[in-house]
C-alpha cells in the first residue's frame, strides 16, 4: 500500500479524504498541529502532531513512513481574518509551504495535490467560472493560496515536481456513515450555522444581504459534499502516478443554490424551523459562485455523486444532531457525578 502525507489530514476535508484514501488502498499518514484539527477525527492511518515549519520533522515522517505523495490541506482559511492579519496567512499558507516542497525535494517525494480555492479568482467576471477564467484574489487568503498555485510550476521546472491543484468551491455536508462531520471553532460556514440554529444553539441565522439580482435576492453559491471532495482528490492523486500532466481543476457541480434555498432544505430535513434576520451585504461578496467543473471530470474521471442539496443537509443535520445530543448527555453525566 502506498503511504499519503495528508498535511492538515485532521480537519474538515482533510479527514474525509483520510477516509477515501484508506477506502481506495492507500495509507494516509496526517500531520496536523492541532490548531484547528481534531485528534478523534485521525481514524484511517497513523497521526503524527507537529508543524509544517519543522523542516526535520517532515523529512523525517517521509522517509520513516516511505511517503510516495502528499495530500496538502494544512491553512488557515478564514476570509475575515486574513483582511486583519494577512502575515499570519502568508507566514503559514505561503512560507509553510514552500517548506513541505523543500522537504518533498529532499525526501525524494514527487507528487503533491494541493487543497486550493475559488477565492484565487475574486469577483467572478463570468458565471460559471472554468479554469481560464483571470485569477485576481480580493482578500489575503485567496492571495496566499495562488502564490502557491504559481510557486508549484516553478518547482516543476525546477525539480519535476507534479502537482495537482483542485480549487474548491463550497465544501458542505458530512460522512454519510456519521464518523466525522464540519466542526470549525469558530463557526463562519453557512449549513452548520443553519444548523445550529434549528438545534437552539444559536438565536437566530443572518441573511447577510437581500437585494442581490438573483431570483431571491441572496447570495447563490456551488455547494460540493465533502465526500465527493475526498473521492476528487484520490482520483487527482491516482492521476499523477499514472503519468499524469500536473493541472489546476475546479472541483464544484455547476449548480448553485440560494441562501434561502438552504434554509428551507435544513428545514425539510430536520423539520425544524430556522430563525432568520436580514443583514446587509458583507463587502466583496459576490452575487452568484458557480463552478464549471468540466475538466475535472474530462482528466480525473470525476463526477459529484454526493452532492444534491437535500443530501448535503441532510448529512450534516444528521451528524450535528448526533454530536449535539453526545454533547447533552456527557454535560448531563458531568453534572450527575458533581
Amino acid at each position: 500500500m502506498k503511504s499519503v502525507l495528508v498535511t492538515g489530514g485532521a480537519g474538515y476535508i482533510g479527514s474525509h479524504t483520510c477516509k477515501a484514501l484508506a477506502n481506495a488502498g492507500f495509507t494516509p499518514v496526517t500531520l496536523d498541529n492541532l490548531v484547528y484539527g481534531h485528534r478523534d477525527a485521525v481514524r484511517w492511518g497513523p497521526f503524527i502532531e507537529g508543524d509544517l515549519a519543522d523542516r526535520a520533522l517532515l523529512e523525517r515522517v517521509m522517509r520513516e513512513h516511505s511517503v510516495q505523495a502528499v495530500v496538502h490541506f494544512a491553512a488557515y482559511a478564514y476570509v475575515g481574518e486574513s483582511m486583519q492579519q494577512p502575515g499570519k496567512y502568508f507566514a503559514n499558507n505561503v512560507v509553510n509551504t514552500l517548506n513541505l516542497l523543500d522537504a518533498m525535494h529532499n525526501a525524494g517525494v514527487q507528487h503533491i495535490v494541493f487543497s486550493s480555492t475559488c477565492a484565487t479568482y475574486g469577483l467572478p467576471e463570468r458565471v460559471p467560472i472554468d479554469e481560464q477564467h483571470p485569477q485576481k484574489p480580493v482578500n489575503p487568503y485567496g492571495e496566499s493560496k495562488l502564490f502557491v498555485e504559481r510557486a508549484l510550476k516553478w518547482y516543476e521546472v525546477a525539480h519535476g515536481l507534479k502537482w495537482a491543484a483542485l480549487r474548491y468551491f463550497n465544501a458542505a455536508g458530512a460522512d454519510a456513515d456519521g464518523e466525522i462531520g464540519e466542526d470549525h471553532t469558530p463557526e463562519t460556514h453557512l449549513i452548520p450555522l443553519i444548523i445550529q440554529a434549528a438545534l437552539g444553539m444559536r438565536s437566530h441565522v443572518e441573511v447577510f444581504g437581500t437585494d442581490y439580482a438573483t431570483p431571491d435576492g441572496t447570495a447563490i453559491r456551488d455547494y460540493i459534499h465533502v465526500t465527493d471532495l475526498g473521492n476528487a482528490h484520490v482520483k487527482a492523486l491516482e492521476y499523477l502516478f499514472g503519468g499524469g500532466s500536473s493541472v489546476a481543476l475546479n472541483l464544484g457541480t455547476g449548480r448553485g443554490y440560494s441562501v434561502r434555498e438552504v434554509i428551507s432544505s435544513v428545514e425539510r430535513v430536520s423539520g425544524r424551523s430556522v430563525p432568520t434576520r436580514n443583514a446587509p451585504r458583507r463587502p466583496g461578496d459576490p452575487p452568484e459562485l458557480v463552478a464549471d467543473a468540466a475538466q475535472a471530470g474530462q482528466q480525473l474521471g470525476w463526477y459529484p455523486q454526493h452532492s444534491s442539496l437535500e443530501n448535503i443537509t441532510r448529512t450534516a443535520w444528521v451528524w450535528h444532531r448526533a454530536e449535539r445530543e453526545m454533547a447533552t448527555a456527557r454535560d448531563f453525566e458531568s453534572t450527575a457525578q458533581a
